[in-house]
């Protein structure tokens, strides 16, 4: 353990003398000005404050809010393999989309682009008989990158589904070299419809366990543990049964509703701790053939690497300094020298010197899942005065307390109320997102950071989405009694592409969640995109060059000078 300590530290001071020497060699980024002009006429249409408390019937209580995710919220309706849903039109998994077969073209290829220009790509789906797809629905993810190693560059594209077997995607070209185009197939439309079917039937297979503590009749510890989930009527979650079946938690605040099978011996009162139970697969084979290789890489049709020169205008940088309410356009920004650049706003970098400066007398209150506690454990190896607090609770769920008394800095961690995938831990630590933000004063030295996702991917949307309405309540209410409060919210990452988690799961709460906090004045952090293109492999919890990035843009948020 001690020698695992010891390169830990090593890297850490390896990663931040290397990323310091990076950031010299970064070139004044002035050649993208229209796209940034663009934005900014975006983001200067409505102020942030006549935003806060817009839309206010998006605040319903009910779970059943008129805050529609399949629908009014574009979350799977931008899917539009409704049109012709594919487990109705294949036979034989060999109708499904094939990885080896399907193609991309980029359109209208030159020899020679400018910096700033557009390049556009065409992707055609076929199957595994080499036919072409006539419905949309696949799961693509696209980018851009350096194929020149040294420049570790790459920007994100956003996939057009054109409902017809083909897909459109145009990257920005923001850096001076070579670039290639990657286009992965994550999951084919056959296996979307399988994911959606069983999110929407059998929401149970992910189950959690509680467990039961107190006296017995000779005077011993009487323990008993018990299955746990969600209570709703719906969705497999009914199949934990009603009424004198189970112990019923509900939240007096928020409304979310829990239950457990009520143990044999010990009333429900006595309920202590709470961990992650297992998970039931139910994929039929033909459903486990469709969804047993995700995430395959695609072949070009022609020729995928351009070469990128300088543009001939001279142009300024338009981007304006990071406030409050800024959409997030696509791309938000590209890596170029394993440093992000942002097109949302003109970020800064941070040394561990003028993070320290940044957070000086602030009192930050991080919550969400183990991706946010991350940020919390970079800042407390950045930060060399920040000094942990040890609260004897379990590290995976907190919370965590973190204090630099010399220059006034309160670093706190927490994660989210169950649902919760995490070892044994006790029921009194899990708050919910909403009520610990009820509960604090907030102010011009007060942030709020949270994040939620990843532990809701086998739920009804609709369970999310309640979620995040009362979360959006208390983010009102907070702005409105106190409007100088820093609130910034992180997205969902990518990394997940199993039946469980995928990441098409992820990105229908990932829309939920951006569209229930574009116009409420905050701070949205876009993740999506600076996992989802980078080179290092997909992995849930990013490695340290990313969440520096992170780290960089977020600390922009609150010191944006």
């Amino acid at each position: 353990m001690l020698i695992g300590m010891c390169l830990g530290i090593l890297c850490y001071l390896i990663y931040w003398s290397y990323m310091e020497s990076e950031r010299e060699r970064q070139p004044p980024y002035i050649f993208l000005a229209q796209h940034f002009a663009k934005l900014h006429a975006i983001n200067t249409s409505t102020s942030p404050a006549e935003n806060v408390l817009k839309n206010s019937s998006m605040e319903s209580d009910s779970p059943k809010s008129s805050f529609n995710p399949e629908s009014g919220i574009n979350s799977e309706n931008d899917f539009k393999s409704q049109q012709a849903r594919p487990d109705g039109l294949i036979t034989n998994v060999s109708m499904s989309t094939s990885p080896a077969y399907s193609t991309f073209i980029i359109q209208n290829l030159k020899d020679s682009y400018q910096i700033g220009e557009e390049l556009c790509v065409t992707i055609h789906a076929r199957d595994f008989n080499n036919k072409s797809k006539c419905y949309g629905g696949d799961f693509f993810q696209a980018k851009l990158f350096s194929s020149k190693n040294p420049q570790k560059a790459s920007v994100f594209g956003e996939v057009m589904d054109l409902s017809n077997g083909s897909y459109s995607v145009c990257f920005l070209l923001p850096w001076v070299g070579r670039a290639q185009v990657a286009v992965r197939l994550i999951h084919s439309s056959e296996a979307v419809e399988v994911l959606k079917r069983h999110r929407e039937t059998d929401s149970d297979r992910v189950f959690f366990n509680g467990y039961f503590e107190g006296p017995a009749p000779d005077g011993a510890r009487l323990r008993e543990t018990v299955k746990c989930n969600v209570k709703w009527d719906k969705n497999g979650l009914e199949r934990m049964g009603s009424g004198d079946c189970c112990c019923e938690y509900k939240d007096s605040r928020t409304g979310e509703e829990w239950q457990c099978q009520r143990p044999k011996i010990l009333p429900c009162s006595a309920r202590v701790y709470h961990s992650m139970g297992g998970y039931i697969d139910r994929l039929t084979g033909k459903e486990a053939i469709l969804l047993s290789k995700p995430n395959q890489d695609i072949n070009p049709g022609e020729k995928s690497i351009i070469n990128i020169a300088h543009s001939k205008r001279n142009v300024t940088d338009e981007r304006k300094k990071c406030r409050p309410g800024l959409l997030t356009p696509v791309p938000s920004g590209f890596y170029l020298d394993d440093v992000w650049t942002s097109f949302v706003c003109s970020t800064r970098h941070f040394t561990p010197q003028t993070t320290t400066q940044c957070l000086k007398d602030k009192q930050i209150y991080m919550m969400g899942d183990s991706t946010m506690r991350q940020w919390f454990d970079f800042l407390l190896k950045t930060v060399p005065t920040l000094k942990q607090m040890d609260l004897h609770v379990p590290y995976q769920t907190g919370p965590l307390l973190a204090v630099d008394v010399e220059n006034n800095i309160f670093l706190h961690w927490r994660s989210h109320g169950v649902p919760l995938r995490c070892l044994k831990t006790e029921v009194a630590n899990l708050h919910y997102i909403s009520n610990e933000i009820d509960d604090l004063a907030g102010g011009p030295r007060t942030v709020i950071a949270f994040n939620l996702g990843v532990h809701f991917t086998t739920f009804p949307l609709d369970i999310f989405t309640h979620r995040v309405l009362r979360i959006r309540k208390a983010v009102l209410d907070l702005l409105q009694r106190a409007p100088e409060t820093t609130v910034i919210i992180k997205t969902v990452n990518t990394g997940f592409k199993d039946a469980f988690s995928s990441d098409w799961y992820s990105l229908q709460l990932d829309r939920i969640l951006r569209q229930a906090f574009q116009d409420v004045g905050v701070y949205i952090l876009d993740v999506w995109q600076m996992t989802s293109c980078h080179y290092n492999k997909d992995n849930i919890h990013p490695g340290p060059i990313i969440i520096k990035n992170e780290i960089d843009v977020f600390l922009s948020f609150i010191c944006p000078d």
